[in-house]
């Protein structure tokens, strides 16, 4: 666990930038081989504006990345937050953090993001996409990212978090988004066994069917002890689906980009 914990306190950001174009190049050709929807549509087409919205999110969080590094170091230096006010050894601090990581940063993140009109506004974006792919994983507004961003970062500094710790849940959350938002169609029992701990994509899918109660619900990234322990986990046949949001399901709304950086910012009827 040292090694690990040495490893991703320096990773390049080359490694790094290899982790997001590995994993959704692994899930695009797993996509090819064992889809779950085989109907068609212009996956190139698709592809590109979801990836425009992945490079405006690398974007800000390298433009912020700073107040990030800089939340972690001195949350550390003053030994603030819960991760330094209890002593563990590094492989506990690593799962009690990546846990902790996930409730604030992603979870609470997700979920607020559904409660407060304004955020919702902004996450829209992401549940626009009627053709659910390992590209939708990063489909935010630039807005959100943002909100995402924030999000973290005091989740860094409320946890005392040090950095090998908040690159390490970085790297597995991109990688378990792009996982879960797959058209992929894995065996029951594979899919059943990895839900017991992780969201799976038959887990996550569900909070993109297009209508309540299943759009709020299954607001996990990484591991699925979040939604069962706050009543939020939702079951539904995936071949049942139909992707969306019931208030912008016309063609513009998931197609057209310029329409999609500008919905958050519309007047409200």
């Amino acid at each position: 666990m040292e090694s690990i914990a040495t490893y991703f306190e320096t990773i390049p950001s080359s490694h790094r930038t290899l982790i997001l174009v590995g994993g959704l190049t692994l899930f695009w050709l797993l996509e090819s081989a064992v889809p779950l929807f085989t109907a068609e549509y212009k996956r190139w087409r698709h592809a590109g504006i979801n990836v425009f919205f992945t490079l405006t999110t690398v974007v800000v969080n390298f433009v912020l990345a700073f107040l990030l590094v800089r939340g972690s170091q001195w949350a550390v230096a003053s030994e603030f937050g819960l991760l330094q006010w209890i002593a563990m050894p590094t492989w506990a601090m690593a799962i009690a953090g990546l846990l902790l990581l996930d409730l604030l940063g992603a979870y609470l993140a997700h979920w607020t993001e559904h409660r407060v009109p304004l955020l919702w506004r902004f996450h829209l974006i992401h549940h626009t996409d009627q053709n659910v792919d390992t590209t939708t994983a990063n489909r935010h507004h630039p807005g959100e990212s943002v909100i995402r961003f924030a999000f973290t970062t005091v989740a860094v500094m409320l946890l005392g978090a040090p950095i090998w710790l908040v690159f390490l849940y970085q790297s597995m959350s991109v990688v378990s988004s792009q996982f879960n938002h797959a058209n992929i169609s894995l065996p029951e029992w594979l899919d059943r066994g990895l839900r017991t701990v992780f969201v799976t994509p038959d887990m996550h899918r569900v909070h993109h069917h297009y209508v309540l109660p299943y759009t709020d619900s299954n607001y996990g990234n990484i591991f699925s002890v979040w939604d069962r322990l706050f009543g939020t986990y939702q079951v539904m046949d995936n071949r049942q689906l139909r992707y969306g949001v019931d208030t912008h399901m016309d063609e513009p709304d998931h197609q057209n980009l310029w329409r999609m950086l500008g919905i958050p910012f519309e007047r409200r009827k």
